[in-house]
């Protein structure tokens, strides 16, 4: 089956997005067709893939899927890129997007995508582990996926792929684990961000939900106020903005950023996705 799809990287992290509203890829195993589409050298290449659906309860359901394979609840840059092309395909500017976490909101203006996450809330604050022989301590926060945030005075010697996957298999973290994010406070407006994904199983160069978490956090420890640029690998800036609350967690959360299109084509679907 030739299907088309379009690539979109909301400030780094890139997504293939494929139009479903009407069912085309319906007998498809999806998770097999993210594992399929995101190999990178071999394939389109990408930290994820969307399939865009009918909803009963707002203007259009994402459908996230990891490069693993594995399904996400929210994907915070990945809704940025659903806005822009349901905006694209449709007129609508300001599409409300169906997730797993909830119903979005979102506003479109040209190349600035901005949604509003359905949650910010604080798991648990202060854990203390040991990961690789050295005690860290996390906040660990549900913007949508979990993320565990740990503050750094430096980004640039961080072995993100190797500390990020001992401590989103950690046992505290278990049974679902979770993604990871290094944080550094420049300014009480001014964060930077590393950030190891889950179902990536790696660094990506952008994660929305991980800068929302990160924003929090450092709000919540009274290093950063609202609103917070956070700096991605990319590198690019994510705007947070947000009303911490007594307890750690927050609401009214909007958060924004660019989103580039890279380019849209055609692929042959087998029928079957072994390599």
């Amino acid at each position: 089956m030739l299907v088309e799809f379009i690539k979109i990287s909301g400030s780094g992290n890139d997504f293939v997005i494929f139009d479903n509203r009407n069912s085309i890829l319906s007998d498809f195993d999806h998770s097999e067709l993210a594992k399929f589409i995101c190999r990178r050298g071999i394939s389109v290449g990408a930290d994820g893939i969307i399939l865009l659906e009918k909803s009963d309860d707002a203007d259009v359901r994402m459908n996230y899927f990891n490069a693993d394979g594995s399904s996400a609840e929210m994907c915070g840059n990945g809704a940025r890129c659903v806005a822009a092309f349901f905006a694209a395909l449709t007129g609508n500017n300001s599409p409300r997007i169906q997730t797993g976490a909830g119903i979005i909101r979102t506003e479109v203006n040209n190349d600035i995508v901005t949604v509003q996450m359905p949650v910010g809330k604080l798991i648990q604050a202060n854990i203390e582990l040991l990961i690789d022989e050295l005690p860290m301590l996390f906040d660990w926060y549900n913007t949508g996926v979990p993320h565990a945030v740990i503050i750094v005075d430096s980004l640039d010697e961080i072995p993100v792929d190797f500390w990020g996957r001992e401590i989103r298999y950690n046992n505290y973290f278990q049974p679902d684990g979770t993604n990871v994010d290094f944080v550094h406070i420049i300014d009480e407006h001014n964060i930077a961000i590393r950030t190891y994904e889950r179902g990536v199983e790696g660094e990506t160069l952008s994660c929305g939900t991980g800068a929302v978490a990160s924003a929090i956090s450092a709000a919540r420890k009274k290093l950063a106020k609202s609103p917070v640029s956070v700096k991605v690998a990319l590198p690019d800036i994510l705007t947070v903005n947000f009303d911490i609350t007594e307890h750690g967690s927050a609401d009214n959360i909007w958060f924004s950023g660019k989103v580039i299109y890279s380019f849209k084509g055609e692929i042959e679907l087998p029928d079957n996705f072994s390599l």
